[in-house]
């Protein structure tokens, strides 16, 4: 095995560290509204539907702003195209700050908090482009713990809103963002590893079998992941009746879990393969899932989520140690495909968990289903594998020896 040294000297470690941190902190003010849910939720007199409706809208307008964010990075550069991502979001919170003061405000700014959700094909290809194909899947794992932000949305979040009120709460989130955008443009290189194509070539992965192959995944693992964080305060706050500060806390548990965790996905798929990773957390996460709808005490309910969050973690990490290998000259607009889509599947659990709360007087409804989609998927998964395998991946999911060489003498995989 690679040691660490050695996988950071085969790439440019100062760009992955400015592309982990401007992933975190957009991850952190993508999901403020969720972190701040009780307390919007008090200041409205909202029902669980409404919140779960204004829950999932930030989740929405990122996942439809990613694939256009990573279409335009191919074309001004991901560096470029992160720093006026975050040049874009300060702007969105100052708004945030100054005119939200009504339910439909809170909506509207929803769609604003968006914007930071955007950043994730971005940041995963920007951190991993300087990488060889056999250590992408761990530098897509350390940019990919980006998603740690949610830590800090939950962690920070609930403190400022009940110390200074929530909307102060936006105005805090703006002004940090200076440390992110400012470390972009001092450490940040553009990768070398973009080739001039045709937009119709750029977005060739939206009319493969394997592009939405992978996205359904990632409804799973990511979707699951955005979606559980971002409801996690709601859930705390309502079914055990803790503070909005502990229900903070106690999703923090969980989502440190999710994004620690990825890295460590990434690492183990490099070794052992991206789809064997996968089928083995696929299966932890139903049987947690599951294990949820027993309503245990907190104490069990924080450890299963604990343990629900960091097998949708490994399975982030390991699904992106296979996008580059699958699309190695258009990782960002691959990989902010994949991300919106599993991204509008986050904007669905919300809402599910809402209703299912609302009209059956629990939430287990939405833990079942779920968990029988992930079976499903995970059905599917040992079906598209045989054809993956010996195509454009190796077995069980590793990186080939050789890439399929094209008649212009170019590298590309396999096409599906």
């Amino acid at each position: 095995m690679a040691s660490f040294k050695t996988v950071m000297k085969s790439g440019h470690p100062p760009t992955l560290f400015a592309a982990f941190l401007y992933f975190d902190f957009c991850f952190a003010i993508w999901v403020l509204n969720g972190a701040m849910g009780p307390f919007i939720t008090e200041t409205f007199k909202l029902s669980p539907a409404q919140t779960g409706f204004m829950i999932s809208l930030p989740i929405l307008a990122g996942a439809l702003m990613r694939f256009p964010l990573g279409v335009l990075a191919q074309y001004i550069g991901r560096k470029n195209a992160a720093i006026t991502e975050m040049s874009v979001i300060m702007l969105a919170m100052a708004y945030g700050y100054l005119f939200v003061s009504s339910y439909n405000d809170v909506l509207a700014m929803g769609v604003l908090l968006g914007i930071a959700g955007a950043s994730f094909g971005v940041a995963l290809s920007l951190g991993s482009g300087w990488f060889p194909p056999e250590h992408k899947g761990l530098a897509m794992g350390i940019a990919g713990a980006g998603n740690s932000g949610t830590v800090l949305a939950v962690l920070f979040a609930p403190p400022l809103a009940q110390a200074y009120g929530w909307q102060t709460t936006y105005a805090f989130a703006g002004v940090v963002m200076l440390l992110p955008l400012a470390i972009m443009i001092v450490l940040a290189k553009e990768p070398p590893d973009c080739e001039h194509q045709t937009f119709k070539e750029h977005v060739s992965c939206l009319f493969t079998k394997d592009g939405w192959a992978f996205s359904l995944i990632y409804v799973i693992t990511f979707g699951g992941f955005i979606g559980l964080s971002n409801f996690l305060p709601t859930f705390f706050y309502e079914q055990f009746a803790v503070t909005k500060v502990e229900a903070g806390r106690l999703t923090m548990l969980a989502a440190f879990m999710g994004s620690g965790i990825r890295i460590v996905g990434g690492y183990f798929a490099d070794r052992m393969g991206g789809i064997a990773v996968l089928s083995v957390v696929l299966l932890a996460a139903i049987a947690t899932l599951l294990s949820l709808t027993a309503t245990p005490s907190l104490a069990l309910t924080t450890i299963l989520f604990m343990l629900c969050f960091a097998a949708l973690g490994a399975g982030n990490g390991a699904l992106f140690q296979l996008v580059p290998l699958r699309w190695p000259s258009n990782t960002a607009v691959a990989g902010s495909m994949i991300g919106e889509i599993g991204a509008l599947g986050g904007a669905i659990l919300p809402n599910v968990m809402g209703l299912s709360k609302q009209y059956t007087g629990s939430f287990s409804s939405g833990f079942v289903g779920y968990a029988a989609f992930t079976a499903v998927v995970l059905g599917c998964l040992a079906l598209w594998q045989r054809k993956w395998v010996g195509s454009w991946v190796g077995p069980r999911g590793k990186a080939l020896g050789t890439a399929v060489e094209t008649e212009q003498g170019r590298l590309r995989p396999a096409t599906a």
